[in-house]
């Protein structure tokens, strides 16, 4: 199945430093700037971990991030990038990188929350060790869909489909978050791998900081522009052919998880899984 969509690439992210768009929110201690704020550190050891949020809230856009994540061994930690809102029942798109004993492949675990409602992980390896460079992650959120990206690749949508009964995140606007802590009674073969602290600091690297968003405060419904940014036109309302193609190729390839195929968790197929693809 080829979409007939004439789907694109959303636009270059503009680097800007860290202090455009974020504030830290913890530990400022263990955030390292250099060149003016245009890269990033953020440290852990075994007192803290340390992280950072948006100044603004957003409802809908393209948020992106450079990120080079805790070389060596890195079990037992976890590294996030995630929009989030702000209440009991609340929305939220999640990038995280779960840490591995050295040699062994990070794990990105991704998932949707839609009034307070998760349990959508989707869980794949990377087709590069992302310790070793720069790569950048990004969501593109409008009302139709979201998609992941690494890099130029979709590795996940998430379409809208209110019409089938499922919540999409669309009225609550979320601030961008980012951390690096220690999980390891879970984020490691289930817990099972803890955190050797004789390796820490742990240490990963940010730049790039773009936020290209409607923003709008905590209590706003709707944004005052939907409809006319160029997120919301015709040709980023559903992926293309060739990014379906790329979306397949990592989903034959590298998933390890997908909760849509999980009958033990789901004896019937969430509905949103074939609007996804995922099924």
């Amino acid at each position: 199945m080829v979409s007939g969509a004439m789907g694109a690439a959303p636009r270059r992210p503009v680097a800007v430093p860290f202090g455009r768009n974020y504030v830290p929110t913890w530990a400022f201690d263990h955030i390292k700037y250099y060149n003016g704020g245009s890269q990033i550190e953020l440290h852990l050891d075994k007192y803290t971990g340390t992280g950072f949020q948006s100044k603004g809230s957003y409802l809908f856009g393209h948020f992106s991030m450079d990120i080079k994540l805790v070389p060596g061994d890195s079990a037992g930690t976890v590294t996030a990038f995630y929009l989030s809102s702000q209440n009991s029942e609340h929305d939220e798109i999640d990038f995280e990188f779960l840490g591995n004993r050295s040699g062994q492949p990070y794990i990105l675990q991704t998932n949707v929350f839609t009034g307070g409602q998760g349990n959508r992980e989707q869980r794949i390896y990377l087709w590069f060790d992302p310790a070793k460079t720069f790569h950048r992650y990004s969501v593109l959120w409008n009302m139709y869909q979201i998609v992941f990206f690494v890099d130029d690749v979709p590795i996940r949508v998430f379409k809208n489909s209110k019409d089938l009964g499922v919540r999409f995140p669309f009225n609550q606007p979320m601030k961008m978050y980012s951390s690096l802590w220690n999980a390891d009674d879970w984020a490691t073969r289930g817990g099972l791998e803890k955190t050797d602290w004789s390796k820490a600091p742990f240490v990963a690297a940010y730049r790039g900081f773009h936020i290209d968003g409607c923003e709008a405060s905590v209590e706003a419904k709707f944004c005052a522009t939907q409809g006319r940014r160029w997120w919301d036109q015709k040709e980023f309302q559903d992926l293309d052919g060739l990014q379906y193609r790329r979306l397949q190729w990592v989903r034959q390839r590298f998933t390890i998880y997908n909760y849509c195929t999980d009958r033990s968790r789901f004896p019937t197929m969430p509905p949103e899984c074939r609007r996804d693809r995922d099924a």
